[in-house]
Formats: C-alpha cells, structure tokens, sequence
C-alpha cells in the first residue's frame, strides 16, 4: 500500500492543490493529505523539521528553505503563477483601476485598504511607498491576520478595498472581485513545490510534483485565477 503523502502550503494555493492533488491521487493510486495554513507558519513549520513531506509556498521561501537545508533544492518545481487582484464588498461601488494612474487615485480615496501578511501584501506595500502615498495611507491600512483571507475582511464591510492573490478572492462570496492590477503594476507570485528533507517519500514526492506541474493540469490553475508556471 502506497504511504500518504502530507504537506504542508500556504493559503494562496490550497483550493488549486486540492484539485492538484486530486488529479495526481486519480493518475498515480497516491493519496494526499495537505494542511493549509499562513505562508510564514507554514514555512516556520517546516523549517523546523516537522514531519512533512512536501512543501508549497512562494517561490522565494521555498529559496531560503532550501539554502538552509530544510527542503531539497534539486527538487524544487515551479507550479503556478497567481496575479493580485481588487475586491470590493458586494453592492459597493466599483471603482477604475483599469490604468495605473487609476488604481492610485482609487486606493487615496478608500475608507480602508486591505492586504495579506504574503508576498502580494509586501510588493504592494512597496508600490504604495514608491507612489509616495505610504504614509497619507498608514492609517487606512489592514493587514489581515495569518490564514485569513483579506477577501472576508471585505465581505464583513471591515476594508473597502481588498488586495490579495486572485485565487484567494474567487471562491468568496460576499464580494466582488473589480480586477487584476494593471500591467505597469502587476504583483504575480509564483508557487513552488519542493521535498522536505525529512521525508523518507522523497522520489513520490517528486512524481507528484511533476504530474502537478504537467500541461495536463493548465485548466485546473485557470480555474482557481492562476497561470501555469
């Protein structure tokens, strides 16, 4: 009998790996078992050898799991490529942020802004500086807690303007998703997998991994708002 395969993600890919999961599960008779939970948890988890199998967070966490030698960097693989998006609560207006120049205007205008503790949440907060209206903003920001979404923050009418990756908003009712950023400005994260070097599963791992990352799979990621990476 074929050993089940734990892991451990972020929140940003857990609707798209269980349907990940599900296809390699159908194609290869392994069974999955992934806990979701906050990036920076998840990546604390693993760093200190808890007994996962395969991990799957941002790309460049996985880069600083691998340089301290908690994952395999030779077995590292790039899956999917999720745009941020802007939500607002259902009913609300939607306002333009169809040019960068729009977007700005829109985010000055808000009663509050939200934003994930993920990498989305850090390269918006350095495009918020780089506009130069960090600090006329401070006040209005939200950082929404660990695992939670920023989407129900907006859906509780507690933020008027929601940012967080696309696949985290879509599947949320109570709010509608006005678009992704514009091109000038677009935050896309890509998500890797990798083994933990604590597996004793680490050639299965990687058989699920490439079956994840295969052409096959490119209409499950557009189904959740992703990309193939």
């Amino acid at each position: 009998m074929t050993a089940v395969i734990h892991g451990i993600s972020s929140m940003a890919t857990r609707q798209v790996l269980a349907e990940l999961a599900a296809a390699y599960e159908q194609q290869a008779g392994g069974a999955v078992q992934i806990e979701s939970v906050g990036g920076v948890d998840a990546a604390r988890r693993v760093q200190a050898g808890e007994a996962f199998d395969v991990v799957v967070l941002a790309s460049d966490a996985i880069d600083k799991l691998a340089a301290s030698g908690a994952v395999a960097a030779d077995g590292k693989v790039d899956l999917v490529r999720s745009p941020v998006a802007v939500a607002v609560r259902a009913g609300a207006p939607r306002p333009d942020i169809g040019t960068e120049e729009a977007l700005r205007l829109a985010v000055q205008a808000a009663a509050s802004i939200g934003y994930s503790t993920g990498p989305s949440g850090t390269a918006l907060l350095h495009l918020f500086e780089r506009w130069g209206i960090a600090g006329e903003i401070r006040q209005r920001l939200v950082q929404a807690p660990p695992g939670v979404p920023v989407g129900s923050l907006v859906a509780r009418g507690e933020v008027a303007l929601g940012f967080q990756q696309l696949s985290e908003l879509i599947h949320l009712e109570g709010i509608t998703v006005i678009g992704r950023l514009p091109e000038t400005v677009r935050i896309i994260t890509t998500f890797s997998g990798a083994p933990c070097a604590v597996s004793s599963q680490a050639e299965a791992v990687r058989r699920m991994l490439a079956i994840m990352a295969s052409p096959e799979t490119a209409a499950i990621k557009r189904r959740h708002g992703m990309e193939p990476a």
